[in-house]
């Protein structure tokens, strides 16, 4: 192990260790303790069963959290952390703040769906009062001589890397790290000189398609669909992805690059995340910047039609195909999407179409496996829709990304700790860091600490 360990700081993780949800690392500190993100597991019912067990740690004891990203399995147990007793303060950009409002409260129902409800309305109330803004790259004083700093992650609106500077130790927690070219935001900013990294690893062992195929690999699904007269199905993830993918679908109208068919984005949550994004055009990268003084509806065409109701979701099926149909939930988990898999999967002219990460046995992931009988809502179905992926969307960094990323840290760099993966990409990149870096890289379990 390279460089001198010294007694004193303390980092453990919490969640997102061999797995890619449930994101939550604590770092320890005169006295103090820090968590970076307390997210919700996600994926199979026994993954989603962890989020009743505790912590690992006393939330009382949390003097602050800093939140990375919007994403439920970034934020999704911090009311929970509340209801347990922490009475700290919340850190993010504003963006992340007002997003994460938005996805907890959609998130409400899931987490008072058992008896001993994961928090409450009153928990969410208590939780957004300690929550505060945080710009990017200014220091914010955490006492103890603990200090930190925001830095533009590039994964979706308002998301960051992190680094906690205490005791002659500066670490870098990565968050979610952002997939260059990203379609609407700029590349993350150059962070140097960590002594300790904690990277995700989601696609640690894999590289994405190149980025201009994702265009027309969504321009070829909606041409297709039009051609069969189906519809095309995309499970939306309500931050980023719907965003990305309405603002190309706009495009595509308006150069008449693809049919005259109508698009529904059938996700209440999205439609918010979408307002949202409009709120932020200072966010956006050079060239939407530039697009938008001359073109102020990124995400609006003639065709787009936003369904906020019930009934407004219902009447999608009294409209003959072909047709785009944008739904939650984006692992299909939940949500709208199951009712229209549910009328659509077995329709051989219909196309689902995937845009992102599925986790282990969900639904989204089962498809991609090849799965062809699935129960929906207590029905069976057999799938006969042909089923696509695009992994050129993924909001995620890849295997060669992510490991040039480590070694713009290489001088200082004394330790990676590679989260936020399955268990072989995390293992895969940490093993390659180590071999070809000759630095100290290990994919942590749950629980596992670390004197620093």
């Amino acid at each position: 192990m390279r460089g001198n360990y010294r007694a004193g700081m303390r980092l453990s993780f919490h969640g997102g260790a061999r797995e890619v949800t449930g994101a939550c690392h604590l770092v320890e500190s005169g006295g103090r303790k820090i968590l970076v993100d307390c997210g919700l597991f996600q994926g199979s019912h026994e993954c989603e069963d962890m989020n009743f067990d505790d912590f690992g740690f006393v939330p009382s004891e949390i003097s602050a959290v800093i939140v990375t990203h919007a994403h439920l399995d970034h934020v999704g147990r911090i009311p929970k952390l509340v209801r347990g007793g922490f009475a700290g303060t919340i850190y993010s950009t504003a963006a992340t703040r007002e997003l994460s409002a938005l996805i907890l409260e959609d998130a409400l129902g899931l987490a008072a769906r058992r008896d001993d409800a994961l928090y409450t309305a009153d928990d969410l109330r208590r939780t957004l009062s300690l929550w505060r803004d945080a710009p990017y790259r200014a220091p914010v004083d955490l006492g103890g001589g603990a200090w930190f700093s925001l830095h533009d992650a590039g994964h979706i609106l308002g998301s960051a890397m992190v680094v906690v500077e205490a005791e002659d130790r500066r670490l870098l927690f990565t968050g979610d790290l952002g997939n260059v070219p990203s379609v609407l935001l700029p590349p993350p900013d150059a962070v140097s000189g960590a002594d300790y990294l904690v990277m995700e690893s989601a696609y640690g062992m894999r590289t994405h398609e190149p980025p201009e195929e994702r265009a027309l690999h969504l321009e070829r699904a909606v041409e297709d669909a039009a051609t069969r007269g189906g519809a095309l199905l995309i499970p939306a993830f309500a931050t980023e992805r719907t965003q990305d993918i309405l603002f190309l679908l706009n495009e595509m109208a308006h150069h008449k690059r693809i049919p005259d068919a109508p698009i529904f984005v059938d996700s209440p949550l999205a439609i918010r995340i979408t307002e949202v994004y409009e709120r932020y055009p200072d966010a956006y990268n050079d060239a939407i910047q530039a697009l938008l003084k001359m073109h102020p509806n990124l995400f609006r065409s003639r065709k787009l039609r936003f369904t906020q109701s019930v009934d407004e979701s219902k009447a999608i099926n009294g409209v003959a195909s072909p047709k785009v149909i944008i739904a939650g939930s984006g692992m299909m988990a939940g949500g709208r999407i199951l009712h229209h898999a549910k009328r659509y999967l077995g329709d051989p002219d219909s196309i689902l179409l995937i845009t992102g990460y599925q986790a282990a046995d969900s639904l989204g992931r089962r498809l991609i496996e090849g799965e062809k009988n699935v129960k929906i809502m207590g029905d069976d179905i057999v799938v006969r829709a042909e089923v696509r992926k695009i992994n050129g969307f993924s909001a995620h960094a890849d295997s060669p990304q992510l490991y040039a990323f480590t070694e713009a840290q290489r001088d200082t760099l004394k330790h990676a700790f590679i989260v936020q993966g399955e268990d072989e990409q995390a293992q895969g990149l940490a093993q390659q860091i180590a071999d070809r870096m000759g630095i100290a890289a290990t994919a942590p379990v749950q629980g596992q600490a670390f004197e620093l």
